[in-house]
């Protein structure tokens, strides 16, 4: 229909304007002969009226010569330029316009515009009228493709509208026509359709949630009137602002999103809004009222201060409390376990444990549930499990429940010991520094005193655990196990989700331990966790140097008892003996001790953060041999970060008769 509309249009243009023009060619000719007549029957020609309408005709030049400006991105012909210096400027500038239009125009296919302009350009110069009407018939040409290309289009569109649900916006089919039609159209058609489209993403461009932000504002806008003392005299005033604050709240609510908020809530914005206006018209003091905003935002960062630290101390101090139902657990497998004969109360395949050519696991834990948990997912991953030994070391609070887990949930075809700390006679305060030092009035004062009121930018490392001598134990693993030659040290905080014998053919290169390395750009590097102020921490080591992670080590035993390794620990504990070269703990010391010792292991071994990191990325974790819950989140407590307690949880079977009684529930 546009096509045959256009067609009448062009038909009609030519019998009423163009025929009679060529029956005075000669005549015309001689007009054309003046620049100054050339232009001025262009400008007539090209504003000529039709129904009342004025229609330029895009086939004429639409700007004087004078006036004439080069567009970007013009192709030249080499022809095109000889013959514009054949001949006057006025009739040149007119050929060279013509022919950059159609040497645009057909861009796509080169070889057949060059033969055309160069026939196009030798009859403009023997007859415009010819010119006219020649660019008259290329340009309805082009519309029939035009036309053509767009009806395919639309086809596709509806083809493609089909399959979805939302239909194919406008401008897409827009931004596709372009590619179809001339690159000079292309760019007017481009600048009338992007210009809107900009203004409308302009219009359409609100803040998210502008609503839930806007009724926050009002609330902190009237409490700044409630306060300023040109409006405490309108009683009338407050009275209003007051119910109108507590419709917002209530219209506000917990929403973080406007989607949450009631539909009345825009009437109650409205509402506040007007009473605002009557109170800045009562109070149009703006020094008082910044003065007040300053005094409120003080006094929000001074609350905010304070809550972050009872949150800290709270968190602390719930990692440190052991929850109801772990510590009913404990108990109620110890009276189980004192009612077994002494026969029972043994784990078969003793002549295993001191096998070097199995695989051996040292845990230490005084927790019943999280020793489980190292051990099931370990054997669940384990290709051979009759080759694997679990030496777990505990308290004497713990031994007999910890035993008497076992024995009712024996590990399969694995090996497992249970071991009291207090049996290994040999570690003493006389043989240990740590052990004498842990037992001193200071530590225990440091440890033990009130100390809520006290700032401690360093309060995770008072936590009492690191008292206890369990946490030192992995410095001595060559006398806890004399006839290995190598160990995995587990920490009971640890899931495994991949076999890990491979770890015990690595080749170390002569270096006692490996370890997956913990440093970033700026973090977890040992000025992090030694005091390098002292000489003698930063006379001996590197404080960019790289730290590591304890939790899943290799040891080689061997390597250690050559090297002395248990010396150099006992060496740096009595220089630390008035804690100036590190805080309490046992990394930093791990740090010292094995100080160019460490073998680098692969990152996708010991994946660490899952205790305090709520961003630990999913692929890290899903592809990781073991993952760690270092921090106070432990997947145990209810603090734990809830994406991640499954990986954990899906080890403890919540239907065992002992969970049940302690209502130790997921």
């Amino acid at each position: 229909m546009k096509m045959q509309l256009r067609k009448s249009v062009l038909f009609l243009l030519f019998v009423t304007v163009l025929a009679p023009i060529v029956l005075y060619t000669d005549t015309l000719g001689a007009y054309f002969t003046s620049s100054s007549s050339k232009n001025e029957f262009m400008e007539d020609v090209s504003t000529f009226t039709f129904a009342g309408e004025v229609r330029p005709l895009n086939v004429l030049p639409q700007e004087s010569s004078t006036m004439l400006k080069e567009p970007l991105g013009v192709v030249y012909s080499e022809n095109s330029i000889e013959s514009s210096s054949n001949y006057s400027d006025a009739s040149s500038g007119e050929n060279t316009r013509i022919t950059r239009q159609l040497t645009e125009e057909s861009v796509e296919d080169k070889t057949t515009n060059s033969s055309t302009l160069n026939n196009n350009k030798q009859s403009t110069n023997e007859n415009p009228i010819r010119q006219v009407t020649e660019t008259t018939r290329e340009a309805e040409a082009e519309t029939e493709k035009e036309i053509s290309v767009k009806a395919e289009q639309n086809d596709v569109k509806k083809e493609i509208s089909s399959q979805h649900s939302e239909p194919i916006p406008e401008d897409v089919s827009d931004k596709t026509e372009l590619k179809h039609t001339s690159r000079n159209s292309g760019k007017d058609i481009l600048r009338e359709q992007v210009k809107p489209k900009t203004e409308k993403q302009n219009e359409q461009t609100v803040m998210p949630d502008a609503r839930v932000l806007q009724l926050r504002d009002q609330l902190i806008r009237g409490k700044v009137y409630l306060s300023l003392s040109g409006t405490k005299s309108n009683p009338h005033f407050i009275r209003e602002l007051r119910l109108r604050m507590k419709e917002v709240q209530r219209a506000l609510g917990d929403a973080n999103k406007d989607s949450e908020l009631p539909r009345n809530a825009y009437d109650k914005l409205k509402a506040m809004e007007q009473t605002l206006l009557k109170g800045k018209q009562i109070q149009d003091d703006c020094a008082a009222v910044v003065k007040k905003l300053r005094a409120m935002l003080h006094s929000a960062e001074e609350q905010l201060r304070v809550h972050k630290k009872q949150t800290l101390f709270l968190t602390h101090l719930t990692a440190k409390t052991m929850p109801k139902g772990l510590h009913c657990l404990p108990l109620r497998l110890s009276s189980e376990y004192f009612m077994l004969n002494s026969s029972q109360q043994h784990f078969p395949n003793e002549e295993k444990l001191d096998d070097p050519k199995l695989y051996h696991y040292a845990l230490f834990s005084d927790n019943v549930l999280a020793a489980a948990v190292v051990v099931n997912s370990t054997l669940s991953h384990a290709k051979d499990p009759s080759k694997h030994v679990f030496h777990v070391v505990t308290d004497r609070l713990n031994y007999a429940a910890m035993k008497m887990w076992f024995l009712a949930h024996p590990p399969g075809k694995a090996t497992i010991q249970v071991q009291n700390v207090e049996e290994f006679t040999w570690l003493n305060s006389s043989y240990s520094p740590v052990l004498k030092q842990l037992g001193s009035p200071s530590m225990i004062d440091y440890y033990f005193k009130n100390r809520r009121g006290d700032s401690d930018s360093n309060m995770k490392f008072r936590n009492p655990k690191y008292l206890s001598i369990m946490n030192h134990l992995r410095f001595y693993l060559p006398e806890i196990f004399p006839k290995l030659e190598k160990v995995l040290f587990l920490d009971d905080d640890i899931v495994v989700q991949k076999d890990l014998t491979a770890l015990w053919s690595l080749d170390l290169n002569g270096k006692v331990i490996g370890v997956v390395e913990t440093c970033g750009e700026s973090f977890h590097r040992f000025d992090r966790y030694l005091n390098f102020s002292n000489p003698l921490i930063s006379k001996s080591f590197d404080p960019r140097a790289c730290g590591w992670a304890f939790g899943m080590n290799i040891f080689d035993l061997e390597e250690w008892r050559k090297q002395n390794i248990t010396e150099v620990y006992h060496k740096w504990q009595n220089l630390n003996h008035d804690r100036s070269l590190w805080k309490l703990g046992t990394l930093p010391p791990g740090l010292i001790t094995f100080w160019n010792r460490t073998y680098a292991l692969n990152k996708s071994w010991h994946v660490l953060g899952l205790g305090y990191n709520p961003n630990v990325p999913q692929k890290d974790i899903e592809r990781a041999a073991v993952i760690h819950y270092n921090g106070n989140l432990k997947p145990w407590l209810e603090i734990g970060l809830p994406k991640f307690r499954n990986y954990w949880a899906k080890f403890v079977d919540y239907e065992q008769v002992y969970l049940r009684e302690c209502n130790i529930t997921p």
